[in-house]
């Protein structure tokens, strides 16, 4: 499958910015399931872009405007190519994989993805609930799954019921929200039982009749370590593995870290618009 994507931004100034420094983090990933074809930028009020690569990996780009402006729009072009095949519902989790699992190397290693950060945590006793329906974390495989379908089941996708910093302890007791609440609410619960997991960034295709929901913007979901395998994701918003239809950005232990516009300014307060289009060129 090949993507066009196009990203506009455009922030609105009550009063003239003398300056500003601003990062974005909106360049498609290239790994073995994704290609990025091409990339390009531009920004008015023109200026000079340097790039860097975090420390989650992630392509960040960063611009400075030191002249008085009441407006900045941000436009990215991208055409990724993607093939990913389905499989995490194939796996067995075999003895094998669960020795990696209990291994004090692997938590060693993934211990960033299994602390909870403000975005992450949940209390106890709101884990112990969704734990009691979907079973335990035997399976880590299974587990994921089955709170990717609790959260899609019990969960609303609504505008309006959050918030961009709403934290999962808040969230999980509102049954409402956007992909970003059910990533965290996800995310936390899985790190809570000890499982990997990451907050994942990027778009998602729809086309016509298609079920899916999230494509307004940029989409999250979520990526879980399966020992021996990989990074697997899992997208609780829409209860797909995610496949051809999601295009990775960023990734993160949560939104936080893949934000996909960051900046500041000397100014007063700010409107912004957002505009995502992505258009299948090949399939």
């Amino acid at each position: 499958m090949k993507y066009q994507i196009e990203h506009i931004n455009k922030f609105h100034y009550e009063n003239n910015v003398d300056q500003s420094m601003n990062h974005i983090r909106l360049k498609p990933k290239t790994d073995e399931c994704q290609r990025l074809l091409t990339y390009r930028t531009d920004i008015s009020p023109e200026s000079v872009i340097k790039e860097y690569v975090d420390l989650w990996g992630n392509t960040v780009e960063t611009f400075f405007i030191p002249e008085m402006h009441d407006k900045l729009e941000v436009k990215t072009s991208s055409v990724v190519s993607i093939q990913r095949s389905p499989f995490i519902h194939r796996v067995e989790y075999s003895p094998e994989m669960r020795n990696i699992y209990h291994s004090k190397l692997f938590r060693d290693h993934y211990l960033a993805y299994l602390n909870q950060t403000s975005y992450t945590y949940l209390e106890q006793e709101q884990v112990d609930k969704v734990v009691n329906i979907v079973g335990d974390n035997s399976n880590p495989v299974e587990f994921a799954l089955n709170v990717m379908n609790y959260v899609y089941t019990n969960y609303a996708y609504d505008t309006e019921a959050t918030h961009v910093n709403t934290f999962a302890q808040e969230g999980i007791d509102l049954h409402g929200g956007v992909c970003q609440d059910f990533a965290h609410v996800m995310i936390g619960i899985l790190r809570a039982n000890l499982i990997p997991a990451r907050y994942v960034s990027g778009y998602l295709y729809v086309g016509e009749d298609s079920a899916l929901v999230g494509d307004a913007a940029t989409h999250a979901w979520v990526e879980v370590m399966v020992p021996g395998i990989g990074w697997c994701g899992l997208d609780p918003t829409n209860n797909v593995e995610a496949l051809e239809n999601h295009i990775r950005v960023g990734t993160g232990r949560d939104y936080n870290d893949v934000s996909p516009v960051q900046g500041v300014y000397r100014g007063g307060g700010q409107t912004l618009d957002v505009k995502v289009s992505c258009t299948l060129l090949e399939s």
